[in-house]
């Protein structure tokens, strides 16, 4: 539940920080964030 809450986070922080972004630049956000969140599920995994 707290990688899904810093997904979130970066998701709100992209749309309130940057307004402006055109669609492709938010579905690269998009792809990075989803990707960041694939990591840190890994990491999660080898510290458990």
């Amino acid at each position: 539940m707290k990688i899904y809450f810093i997904w979130l986070i970066g998701v709100i922080l992209w749309n309130f920080g940057y307004p402006i972004a055109t669609p492709i630049e938010d579905v690269v956000v998009a792809i990075l964030l989803s990707l960041l969140s694939y990591i840190l599920k890994q990491k999660v995994k080898i510290l458990n």
